[in-house]
């Protein structure tokens, strides 16, 4: 960006800076806007949108401090260089604390501006630069990935089509031994598909576009959407569903697929881990700004030496190849990264041979903010 023409803010109670700032920096093609207070500053830099920012330390009202600490909250990648008269080592450490890149003591010169300018500008052009690049690579990571999919997929699938017209006979017939290996082969390949669909989804997995149509979504229809849906599975197994809500629970932003997904896994798992006569409680409560998700279990529990590894992907506190209990090692990975596109957060507490208790938390009122 050096060279070419920026946006550029400058916020200082004194008239004199701003005027001098706006002078230099127009004569060098920059398109400048002033501010005389750090009120004013942010809402022009909201609507400015500048690549660099400079802001007086010391001003009536909302500080110089003020103003860096929102700005980097806001948009950590603006260039933000302190201006002041009061430099010291601890200012300048706060400062730095708060986001900013540099500073300039007044008074100053054009020159010294034009160069304390120029230096952060180069820094904003190799983000931008190094952010389109981060950008392309995992645009191509995302195509890469869907074309091995593909190519994986296609014949998998064609495999299954071909095993099932043996089974069912078409082919003439076969010995029920042949048939009891081929539907053995026909469900592993089955397996293997849907793991192939799951990974996918993980690999590619695009929170912002989802961002896009979140609406309020009552956590208490989904939970008894998905208590619904699994009903049968935890007759199956002799488990009792306990759901545990507030009638008044305010509605979350989120996606109605996406959240249902999360309590389909975590509530299926505290099914298929537990024992004949268990039960599995889904509660659901509001606390400051936030609803809160418990799903707990009395099932078999996860020993400390699983318990910190189980988001992660393909991991299984069961590995083996004839483990009770069939699985990818995917699930968990997935729902972690559903719960954080939630702006949400998810851990859990367990006991080997008790039972476990998965926490989720989500912000009453989330707005996701788009990486780069």
């Amino acid at each position: 960006m050096s060279g070419e023409r920026a946006r550029i803010l400058v916020v200082d109670d004194e008239k004199v800076i701003r005027d001098s700032c706006t002078r230099i920096l127009t004569t060098e093609g920059h398109i400048v806007k002033s501010a005389e207070d750090g009120n004013i500053g942010l809402e022009v830099f909201r609507e400015f949108h500048p690549d660099i920012v400079l802001v007086d330390l010391k001003m009536p009202g909302k500080s110089g401090m003020d103003i860096l600490e929102e700005i980097e909250g806001s948009d950590p990648n603006v260039v933000k260089i302190v201006i002041t008269g009061y430099a010291t080592v601890s200012s300048a450490v706060d400062a730095m604390q708060r986001g900013a890149y540099d500073f300039i003591p007044k008074p100053f010169t054009p020159e010294e501006i034009s160069l304390i300018v120029a230096r952060g500008l180069e820094r904003r052009r190799l983000f931008l630069e190094s952010e389109a690049l981060r950008v392309e690579q995992e645009r191509i990571r995302r195509n890469m990935i869907s074309l091995v999919s593909h190519e994986l997929r296609a014949p998998l699938a064609a495999t299954v089509q071909y095993l099932e017209v043996i089974l069912g006979g078409m082919a003439g017939k076969i010995s029920s031994e042949a048939k009891e290996m081929i539907d053995r082969c026909n469900i592993r390949i089955k397996e293997l598909l849907e793991l192939l669909s799951r990974w996918l989804n993980l690999a590619t997995f695009d929170p912002d576009k989802m961002a896009e149509h979140f609406q309020d979504i009552s956590l208490s229809n989904i939970a008894t959407e998905s208590i619904e849906l699994l009903k049968p599975l935890a007759e199956e197994k002799k488990i009792s569903l306990i759901l545990e809500k507030p009638d008044d629970l305010p509605p979350i932003k989120g996606s109605k697929v996406s959240l249902g997904e999360i309590f389909n896994n975590v509530i299926s798992n505290a099914i298929k881990y537990n024992k004949a006569g268990g039960w599995a409680k889904v509660k659901l409560y509001e606390r400051d700004e936030e609803v809160w998700v418990e799903i707990s279990d009395n099932g078999s529990g996860i020993s400390e030496e699983h318990l910190q590894r189980i988001f992660d992907e393909f991991y299984r506190v069961d590995g083996r190849r004839n483990a009770p209990v069939k699985g990818s090692g995917l699930g968990l990975s997935i729902v972690k990264r559903l719960v954080e596109a939630h702006g949400g957060m998810i851990d859990a507490k367990s006991r080997f041979g008790e039972g476990t208790t998965f926490r989720i938390s989500f912000p009453k009122f989330f707005q996701r903010q788009k990486e780069g």
